[in-house]
């Protein structure tokens, strides 16, 4: 359950940050809003599979409601994800931890 999390956390974040830094001014400075909609929809399913992911792997590892916050709350603020990849998620913080990978 760890990997996907993972690969989902890093593609929303990058879903995210295309979003605001490449499709959002193309919509409004260039007027092409095509490549907006379809980033918007794939970092929507992104967002919400991130979301059930997290919430899903917190309850797999036991883990409490303030490490499951801050998973959550990471999906709305940029670079979160990748913090959150690095911080909670990556095998040596879990190894560190004495869980188990």
């Amino acid at each position: 359950m760890l990997l996907p999390l993972r690969i989902v956390a890093i593609l929303e974040g990058i879903s995210y940050l295309a979003l605001f830094a490449v499709t959002m001014p193309l919509k409004y400075l260039a007027d092409l809003p095509v490549p907006n909609k379809y980033v918007g929809y794939a970092h929507g399913v992104l967002f919400i599979a991130y979301v059930l992911l997290a919430v899903a792997f917190c309850i797999h590892r036991k883990w409490g409601f303030k490490r499951m916050f801050i998973l959550v709350l990471a999906s709305l603020l940029p670079f979160a994800t990748f913090y959150v990849d690095h911080k909670y998620l990556s095998s040596a913080s879990l190894s560190l931890a004495g869980e188990k990978p």
